[in-house]
Parts: C-alpha cells; sequence; structure tokens
C-alpha cells in the first residue's frame, strides 16, 4: 500500500502539489476562524438559575424555593445532574446537560419549566437564568480611577452609563459591577412617632409606593386640538419624599417627615473591593459567552470603552486590572518563535550535512502545511487555540521535522548510491 501510494505520488507530482496547496490555503482560512484563548474551557455544560427573596433564612428559601425548583425542572431532556443551593435571601440551581448539548437549547428548555415551577413559589418571586457564560469566562476587569467622587457616585457611574454600553459588545454575556454603595434613598421611621400619630409601618410602605407612579389619563380634544392627561409622580429628591402624606390628624395631614428622616445612602454591603491596600474602587468584570473568540472580545471592550471614556467626567478614567489578552497573546508568539527557530535550525543542519538546498525546502515546505492542517481538526472537534493546544503544536513541530530529516536523508542516500551504481 505504501509503495503504491509513493509511486502514484511520484507519477502524479501536479496532484501532490495541488493537495498540498488546497490543504494549507484550508489550514489558514481554519486558522483565522479557530476561536483563540488563553486556558481551555473544562468547565460543565451547565445553566444556572438564579432566585432573589431578601430577609428569609436559608432553611426558609431551601423549603419555599430551592426545593420546589429541584423538584419542577428533573426530567429535563439530556439533563445529567441537577444541582441546588440555599443562602440567606438567594438560592441557586446548578443543571449540568450533557456534553454534547446546545448551551441555548438547554437554556430554552430550562426557561420552559420555569415558567410552571414559578407558580409553586411565594407570590412576587421570580427565578432568572444566569448569564449564558462559563467558569472561564471572566476575560476582562476594569476598574474607575477618579478623583473628586464618592464610591456612591462611581457606582451609579458603572451601573447606569458604563454597563450598558459595555454589554452590547458582540461577545459578551454579562458586565458584572462591584465595588462601590448601590445608592437608595432611606427613610428611618421613628416608632414612638408611629405611635403617637397612629399609623402603621404598612401604611407607610403603601404611601411611598403609591407616591411614586406615573399615571395616565385619556385624550381629548378642545378647540381643535388634542390633549393627552398624565399624571408625573416619580420621585426625584428627598424632599419630595418627605413631604408623602401618610393620612390625617385633627384635619392636618401626617407626612414622613413628621414621623421620621429620610437620607441618601448605600445598600447593604456583604464585602468590599480593594486595590492594592489603596483604597476601595468600583468597575466591572466581562463575562464572555459560550463559544466566543477571546481575544477579538477583548479588543471589541477596549474599543467600546475608548468610546465610552469620550462620555465620563474629565477626571474619570479606566484602569484595566486583568487582560487576558496578553496571556493569548504570548502564547501565539511562542509558538511562532517556535517556528521560526525550526526553520532556521533545519536548513541550518540539512544544508551542512547534506549540502542540498532541495531537502532543506521539502522539510521547510511540510512543516506550515502540518501546522495549517492541525487546525483544521481543532475547529472540527471544537478546540480553541489555547495554552495546551498551541504547545502540543509546538512539541509536534519537533517530531515533524525529525520524521522529515530522517526520510530526506535516507532517500537523499539512496539516490546517491543508486548513482553510483550506475
Amino acid at each position: 500500500m505504501v509503495e503504491r501510494l509513493i509511486s502514484f505520488s511520484l507519477r502524479n507530482r501536479f496532484v501532490v502539489l495541488l493537495v498540498a496547496a488546497c490543504m494549507f490555503g484550508w489550514g489558514l482560512y481554519e486558522v483565522k476562524h479557530n476561536p483563540v484563548d488563553a486556558i481551555p474551557d473544562l468547565s460543565e455544560n451547565q445553566v444556572i438559575v438564579f432566585t432573589e427573596w431578601m430577609g428569609r433564612s436559608p432553611q426558609v428559601i431551601e423549603d419555599q424555593v430551592t426545593y420546589p425548583l429541584v423538584s419542577n425542572l428533573q426530567g429535563i431532556p439530556k439533563l445529567k445532574n441537577i444541582r441546588g443551593a440555599s443562602m440567606f435571601g438567594m438560592s441557586f440551581v446548578y443543571l449540568v446537560f450533557e456534553d454534547n448539548v446546545d448551551i441555548y437549547w438547554a437554556r430554552t428548555r430550562v426557561a420552559e419549566r420555569l415558567n410552571f415551577a414559578q407558580k409553586l413559589l411565594p407570590e412576587g418571586i421570580s427565578p432568572t437564568l444566569g448569564p449564558d457564560g462559563t467558569g472561564v469566562g471572566h476575560i476582562f476587569w476594569y476598574s474607575l480611577d477618579a478623583k473628586g467622587y464618592n464610591l456612591g457616585e462611581l457606582r451609579a457611574l458603572q451601573d447606569w452609563y458604563i454597563k450598558f454600553s459595555l454589554q452590547t459588545v458582540p461577545g459578551v454575556a454579562e458586565v458584572a459591577s462591584f465595588g462601590g454603595f448601590q445608592k437608595q434613598y432611606q427613610i428611618v421611621i421613628d416608632p414612638v412617632k408611629l405611635n403617637y400619630y397612629n399609623v402603621s409601618m404598612m401604611d407607610v410602605l403603601k404611601s411611598v409606593k403609591s407616591n411614586n407612579n406615573d399615571v395616565g389619563g385619556r385624550k381629548f380634544e378642545m378647540s381643535d386640538k388634542a390633549y393627552i392627561v398624565r399624571g408625573l409622580g416619580y420621585i426625584k429628591s428627598i424632599s419630595e419624599i418627605e413631604n408623602i402624606s401618610l393620612n390625617t390628624s385633627n384635619n392636618v395631614p401626617v407626612r414622613i417627615k413628621d414621623v421620621g428622616s429620610v437620607q441618601m445612602g448605600g445598600d447593604i454591603r456583604y464585602g468590599i473591593f480593594d486595590e492594592n491596600g489603596e483604597g476601595e474602587k468600583v468597575g466591572g468584570i466581562i463575562v464572555m459567552r459560550y463559544g466566543e473568540n477571546a481575544d477579538v472580545v477583548i479588543k471589541s471592550v477596549k474599543a467600546k470603552m475608548a468610546e465610552v471614556q469620550k462620555g465620563l467626567p474629565a477626571n474619570v478614567k479606566f484602569h484595566i486590572d486583568y487582560d487576558r489578552s496578553g496571556l493569548i497573546e504570548e502564547a501565539i508568539s511562542s509558538v511562532k518563535q517556535t517556528l521560526i527557530e525550526v526553520f532556521i535550525s533545519v536548513s541550518i543542519i540539512v544544508l551542512i550535512f547534506l549540502f542540498h538546498w532541495r531537502s532543506a525546502a521539502i522539510i521547510l515546505i511540510q512543516i506550515p502545511i502540518s501546522v495549517a492542517s492541525a487546525f483544521i481538526f481543532l475547529n472540527a472537534f471544537d478546540f480553541s487555540s489555547n495554552i495546551m493546544s498551541l504547545t502540543g503544536i509546538a512539541l509536534a513541530i519537533g517530531v515533524i521535522v525529525d520524521d522529515g530529516i530522517v526520510m530526506v536523508e535516507n532517500a537523499y542516500r539512496h539516490l546517491s548510491e543508486a548513482e553510483i551504481e550506475k
């Protein structure tokens, strides 16, 4: 079989060269379309269901949220495992699917089941799906360097401007904010004054909720013009909250400022983000979607950050805390350097020992064709170009060179012996 293949190749050199050229071109095409990352994604094929019910103990969360969800999410096609975790105010359900399942098909199936399972949960509780990212999808971290701004202002800038802008980048599953204070209006009630004015806590809650609302009216025509009536009631300042009426006492309205005080504060924090011991920071984490090219996504995020920077206040700038593209570029440059070193060393060795430039050319030609062909199989089996795969290619180059030198030297020796016999 081998002799027939060699004989066919010798008689049809043009066909062999054409096939080699096609393989090289196909390999270059696959190189450009192969996802590039620093580390291989070995995480499970899972969907996360997150449910928040603040103020409840882990046992209540387990009995009324986690257990009903786990019980009703079982039986989804191609589901391999399901796990639940309950903590203070939060519930997590992890659904692990088989490795050959498309992640978006799995998310659709889980969303269908949640429509029914939600009816079994307490009123007002709505479970949501986690981002369509993996455990190694945290590809980029940034923080905000700002002078003259407090942590609440920076967190508001991150949540309401920067985050929404970066989420539009293709390949980004989520922009997770961290650090700072989430600003909120806080009403501090005096229980003695509540008892004095005969007002309950529920009266305060209902009054604030009903007074923080826009209502729509009808349209009417007058003097050949149409008018739309609306009621604008959204709260915009602390004074508006203080003047909300609760009830009346001796025909005098009792307002919130009569039973307590209103202040601007931050939500409860369960941790802080400190950088190098220099103080607290505010920033975000870029989470990449399944199967995306990490190098391309990071470059797109940086380009978007340059656009967002133009709309930020003068003293606010981005500071990059973690950038995986540096590791990716080092891995790629390592393979390139290995190729260059192999080309030079093989050329010198073959020319010194054989003193035959065609023999050196044969070995040098097969190296790029073999490397390019490897990317065809990487894409065929959905493997990315990462440290592991690129290191394997770099090690395989040595095998290719050794094999080429042995074969060329053997062929050169047989040809020399044949010429001597003649």
